[in-house]
Formats: structure tokens, C-alpha cells, sequence
């Protein structure tokens, strides 16, 4: 019933710039902490940014200042808007959710940036 469904993943050249988005349904979702996380092959998922509550972002340092997470209670949709894409952010992106104490993922959207 919990269903998060990515998008806006694609092939950029570096310096270029896309925008995720994640739409949820069958959670309350202006109740819930959002985040975004990657995992590129051979590598260990990690968080990429976080919104929690209903305005306190987080990043992880490797974004800090080109990635921008943001969200729009209503329509259940959370942003990650990504500038300054490098080789390295390469990698399969996954929309989270944590809602009533459960983790909900997306099935992850692919985002390679290559000339």
C-alpha cells in the first residue's frame, strides 16, 4: 500500500544539473522525514540529504553547497534539486521515508554523469 515512486534520473554531463522528484502515497506524508540516499556499485548506501520535520535539512558533506532537498506537503512530493554534478555522484537514487517509525524505499532512479 506504502508506495514511493521516483523520478528525474538521467544522463547529465558534468557541471550539468537535474531535479528528482519522489511522490508518495499511503503514508502521511506531511508527518514524515524525508531523505534521499544513493548507492553506487561496489559502495555502501548512503544518505544524501534529509528534511525532517517540516523544514530542518541535512547534508552529507560530498553535496554540501550543489544538492538542495526540499518538499511540497501538498502534493506529497519530495525534491532534490542536484547543480554542479560530478562523475563521482554517479549512482542509483533512492527516495526514503520514515513514518510512524518504519522505513519505506522507493525503487531508486539511476543517475549518471558522464561527458
Amino acid at each position: 500500500q506504502v508506495q514511493l515512486v521516483e523520478s528525474g534520473g538521467g544522463l547529465v554531463q558534468p557541471g550539468g544539473s537535474l531535479r528528482l522528484s519522489c511522490t508518495a502515497s499511503g503514508i502521511i506524508f506531511s508527518i514524515s522525514n524525508m531523505g534521499w540516499y544513493r548507492q553506487a556499485p561496489g559502495r555502501q548506501r548512503e544518505l544524501v540529504a534529509g528534511i525532517i520535520g517540516g523544514t530542518t535539512t541535512n547534508y552529507a558533506d560530498s553535496v554540501k553547497g550543489r544538492f538542495t532537498i526540499s518538499r511540497d506537503n501538498a502534493k506529497n512530493t519530495v525534491y532534490l534539486q542536484m547543480n554542479s554534478l560530478k562523475p563521482a555522484d554517479t549512482a542509483v537514487y533512492y527516495c526514503n521515508a520514515d513514518y510512524r517509525g518504519n522505513m519505506y524505499w522507493g525503487q531508486g532512479t539511476q543517475v549518471t554523469v558522464s561527458s
